[in-house]
């Protein structure tokens, strides 16, 4: 399927499934998934807890492997790569966002966005990850530690990592989840704000009604299905 103008989408899946082992034999976590994203999209993923939206996201990261189907990012097939070969893919065109923020307690702010540059070999990520921290609001915070940080400002740390290597893709698992109101929903409005600024595909797992609102499309999972 071809997007509009001509671009490939973003995303693709087809028939994706996630089967495992437990007492009963197998158990099915997602059945038979199907779905396109085009470029700069926003996507909601929304489920009841337990209902596979998370693992859907690992899937679509290839953080796991699915037991059947395929998951084409960007133009790649990423399932067709060795887990090397996805390590690199990942590097190269994805952020994340976790909800557990996911920071190195040993390095400071600033060293935490740095990282993926240096993994990716660019030049200057010194200055690119402050002037990203500066435009999260952290300016002052470049050489603190994750544990001298608020909860709010260490997603925000980790919202400069995700974008600081401007990926096409995003993708951003219960970003609030850790947070309070008041403080998840300045977090969430300044991830849409970077999104917008970066044109990047967003895939947001969300409890949260208003915060899937925001997105241009949202896709309910019930017990693993697509609804």
């Amino acid at each position: 399927m071809s997007a509009q103008g001509g671009r490939p989408p973003a995303i693709e899946v087809t028939d994706l499934s996630k089967r495992v082992a437990d007492a009963s034999g197998e158990l099915t976590i997602l059945h038979n998934i199907d779905f396109t994203v085009q470029p700069a999209e926003t996507l909601a993923l929304v489920g009841a807890s337990g209902s596979g939206k998370s693992t859907l996201l690992g899937l679509l990261a290839g953080l796991d492997t699915p037991t059947t189907g395929k998951v084409i990012l960007d133009g790649t097939d990423i399932f067709a790569l060795d887990e090397d070969g996805r390590a690199a893919f990942r590097k190269a065109k994805l952020g994340f966002v976790f909800q557990s923020f996911q920071l190195l307690g040993h390095l400071t702010a600033l060293e935490n966005v740095m990282l993926p540059l240096e993994l990716r070999g660019d030049d200057g990520a010194r200055d690119k990850a402050a002037a990203m921290l500066e435009r999260v609001g952290l300016s002052s915070r470049l050489k603190h530690y994750p544990k001298y940080l608020s909860g709010g400002e260490q997603q925000r740390v980790a919202l400069a990592r995700a974008f600081v290597t401007e990926p096409p893709l995003l993708f951003a698992d219960e970003p609030t989840g850790s947070l309070d109101a008041a403080t998840g929903e300045a977090v969430i409005q300044l991830m849409f704000e970077l999104n917008r600024e970066r044109g990047s595909t967003l895939v947001l797992v969300t409890h949260d009604a208003s915060i899937a609102a925001r997105c241009g499309r949202t896709l309910t999972i019930a017990a693993g299905r697509l609804v």
